[in-house]
């Protein structure tokens, strides 16, 4: 699949932060699924939007990264848990890596992610910020 249509897919997640929610057991989930993993077929899943704001679970920061990364290095990647108890991975932006720690609150912000070719098509979504 090209990253182009790939973007497409997955353009609700990427752009509002949508996953979904069984309305079965309540636990909420990002990406979205199709079944709940807890409750199977008797799941009902509906979308659901998550705020944005969550914490750092655990990180990393990339010092060596691959070469359509070199330009923004040393970055750093981070498992947010979100404050409605859905994990997801993303990069942490608008900090310094040397003062990251674990349990700091975030926010999502809207940023660009990587552009096919030299004119091509921009793909935008969501990384998180440190809110100190």
């Amino acid at each position: 699949m090209s990253d182009t249509v790939r973007m497409w897919r997955h353009i609700q997640q990427r752009y509002n932060l949508v996953g979904s929610k069984c309305n079965e057991c309540g636990d909420v989930f990002f990406p979205s699924r199709v079944v709940c993993p807890n409750c199977r077929r008797k799941g009902k899943l509906e979308p659901f939007q998550f705020s944005g704001k969550g914490k750092i679970y655990t990180y990393s920061v990339i010092r060596s990264p691959p070469d359509d990364f070199k330009k923004i290095a040393p970055y750093a990647v981070a498992v947010i848990e979100l404050d409605e108890g859905a994990k997801l991975t993303s990069q942490l932006v608008d900090c310094d890596v040397d003062d990251i720690e674990i349990g700091d609150p975030v926010e999502m912000v809207f940023r660009r992610i990587s552009e096919d070719g030299p004119d091509g098509v921009i793909s935008y979504g969501f990384k998180f910020k440190p809110i100190k």
